[in-house]
C-alpha cells in the first residue's frame, strides 16, 4: 500500500518537473533516467532477472534514440555528427549487452553517457545566461546526480 502511494507521489513529482523544465534540463533528465535504468539493469543481470533487464535496457535504448533524434545537425556541426555516431554505438552495445547478459557492456555505455552528461551539465550556466535566466542551484544538484551512478 505504501509503495503504491510512494510511486504515485514520485510520478507526480517527475511530471511537474518535466512540465517546468527548459529544453536543456529536459536533456539532463533524459540522461539521468537512462543512467538510473542502466544501473537498475545491471542489478537485474546480477540476480538473473532477464525479463526485467530487457525492459530496462529497452527503455534506455528508447531514451538514447530520443537524445539522438533531438540533435540539431545544422547548428551542431561535427559535435552533432559525433554524438549521432556515439548514440548509435551505445544502442548497439546495449543490444549486445542485453543478449549476452553482460553488465560490463552496460558499464561501458554508462561511462560514455556520464562523459556526455558531464559536458552537458558544464554548459548549464551558459544556457541559462543565453536565455536571460540566472544560474540556479541546479548546478549543484546536477553535480550530485553525476556522482550517484556507479559504473
Amino acid at each position: 500500500m505504501y509503495s503504491k502511494g510512494a510511486n504515485q507521489y514520485r510520478q507526480v513529482g517527475a511530471t511537474s518537473e518535466v512540465a517546468g523544465a527548459d529544453p536543456h534540463r529536459l536533456i539532463q533528465m533524459l540522461m539521468e533516467g537512462a543512467l538510473t535504468r542502466m544501473s537498475q539493469a545491471k542489478g537485474m543481470i546480477e540476480i538473473k532477472n532477464y525479463e526485467g533487464k530487457a525492459k530496462l535496457l529497452g527503455r534506455v535504448m528508447d531514451i538514447i534514440s530520443t537524445l539522438q533524434s533531438s540533435l540539431d545537425h545544422e547548428q551542431g556541426g561535427d559535435i552533432s555528427a559525433n554524438l549521432d555516431r556515439l548514440y548509435d554505438y551505445m544502442n548497439r552495445r546495449l543490444l549486445e549487452a542485453s543478449s549476452a547478459n553482460d553488465a560490463t557492456m552496460v558499464d561501458e555505455v554508462m561511462a560514455l553517457l556520464l562523459e556526455i552528461k558531464s559536458g552537458w551539465d558544464g554548459i548549464r550556466d551558459e544556457y541559462l545566461a543565453a536565455n536571460g535566466k540566472k544560474p540556479a542551484e541546479q548546478k549543484n544538484a546536477n553535480e550530485a546526480s553525476l556522482t550517484s551512478y556507479s559504473v
